[in-house]
C-alpha cells in the first residue's frame, strides 16, 4: 500500500520508527518530513499529507505531532481527508470500518512505538464496511466544509468574532 507520513519536530523520532516498520512490512512509504528536530509548524506538514491523499499519491496517511491534535485538525480541513486521532487499536479499526478514515494521527508525547504499530496494523487491515456508514461519509463530503483553500464563506454579520471588522 502507498502511505504518506509526516510529523512536526516533536514526532520525528516516532516517525522514523514507523517508517522503518511500514517499509519492513512491504509498504511504499513517502516521508514528507521533516528530517530534523528544529521547530516546524505542524499545519504545513498536515497540508502536505492532505494534498497527497487528495491527489491520489497515496492510499493512506499517517500524521504525527506532539499531541496529534493540531496536525489532525489541519488535515481534516481538506474535504478529501478523514483523519482520526487514535491511541489504541479499537479506535483505529472503527475509524476505518465506520468512518472510512484515510489518515491516522498520533500524539508522539502520548503513545509509544509499539502501540502506534498496533494501531497502524488495525487501520491498514480494516476495510470500510459501507452500508449505513456510507450515508454518513457521504454527508461529510456534501457539507461543503473544508477550510483553508476550501473554507466556506464565513457570515460576518452573524459571527461576533468579526463584529469590529467592516462588513
Amino acid at each position: 500500500m502507498r502511505i504518506v507520513i509526516a510529523s512536526d519536530h516533536a514526532a520525528v523520532e516516532l516517525k522514523a520508527a514507523l517508517v522503518a516498520h511500514l517499509q519492513a512490512a512491504g509498504h511504499e512509504v513517502d516521508d514528507l518530513g521533516p528530517d530534523g528536530v528544529d521547530s516546524v509548524d505542524y499545519p504545513d506538514y498536515g497540508y502536505k499529507i492532505a494534498d497527497a491523499i487528495a491527489a491520489g499519491a497515496a492510499e493512506r496517511g499517517i500524521a504525527l505531532c506532539g499531541s496529534g491534535i493540531g496536525i489532525s485538525i489541519s488535515i481534516n480541513r481538506h474535504p478529501a481527508c478523514r483523519c482520526a486521532l487514535v491511541s489504541e487499536p479499537l479506535s483505529a479499526r472503527l475509524a476505518r470500518e465506520h468512518n472510512d478514515a484515510n489518515v491516522l494521527a498520533f500524539g508522539a508525547r502520548l503513545i509509544g512505538p509499539d502501540m502506534a504499530k498496533e494501531c497502524i496494523l488495525a487501520f491498514l487491515d480494516t476495510p470500510f464496511t459501507g452500508g449505513r456508514h456510507q450515508r454518513r461519509v457521504d454527508q461529510f463530503l456534501a457539507t461543503g466544509f473544508g477550510g483553508g483553500r476550501h473554507q466556506r464563506r464565513v457570515d460576518k454579520l452573524s459571527n461576533p468574532a468579526f463584529a469590529k471588522e467592516p462588513v
